[in-house]
């Protein structure tokens, strides 16, 4: 395990050593939850064109993804694991490319970023890749949002990975209730792009 650590360190450095300026403010938006809002909105508005009424059973789905997703990086996971953050670990001092002065909490193991990301794009993927073939562009989408985390020193690779991970799981979890809804509702076995 010490080894893997030194690794994802390793790589860490690697990977947050390829800054540039000029990137560290388009990093710093990309990173930035709000920036994707206008994203979001599309997706919404997606969803409301194909299921009209029934619009809230995908959104119910959505929520259970990144309530999941969040919750098991946020509330289990970094209390649990308590890794520092690259930005916060002593032995990296100097070494980690820090942008204005941003550090992130304390802990970082694993990334809600990159369980949010990719849990809204593997639901989508899950939901809908029948119906709207680009839906693949998400995942590109969300390692970008992922790698900005490694960028900005808050995330080592191993944090943002497992957290791809948690949030690819929890989009199944969120795309069976949908299926489980809309049988309920149905009475009979839904497609997945229902």
């Amino acid at each position: 395990m010490e080894q893997l650590v030194e690794w994802d360190k390793a790589f860490f450095l690697y990977l947050n050593g390829l800054h540039t300026p000029w990137l560290d403010p388009v990093m710093m938006l990309l990173s930035h939850r709000l920036f994707w809002v206008p994203l979001y909105l599309v997706l919404l508005a997606l969803i409301v064109k194909r299921h009209g009424r029934e619009s809230w059973i995908p959104v119910v789905g959505i929520i259970i993804t990144i309530l999941l997703a969040d919750q098991v990086c946020s509330s289990l996971l970094k209390p649990v694991v308590a890794r520092l953050r690259p930005s916060h670990e002593p032995s990296l001092d100097g070494l980690v490319h820090i942008v204005d002065g941003y550090r992130g909490g304390q802990y970082g193991f694993a990334s809600s970023h990159a369980a949010n990301t990719f849990g809204l794009a593997m639901f989508f993927i899950l939901q809908y890749r029948r119906v709207w073939t680009w839906t693949w562009v998400l995942l590109p989408w969300a390692a970008v949002v992922a790698y900005s985390r490694i960028y900005l020193g808050v995330h080592y690779p191993g944090d943002v990975i497992v957290g791809a991970l948690i949030g690819m799981l929890a989009a199944y979890a969120g795309s069976g209730t949908c299926r489980g809804l809309r049988k309920a509702i149905h009475g009979r076995r839904p497609t997945s792009a229902v």
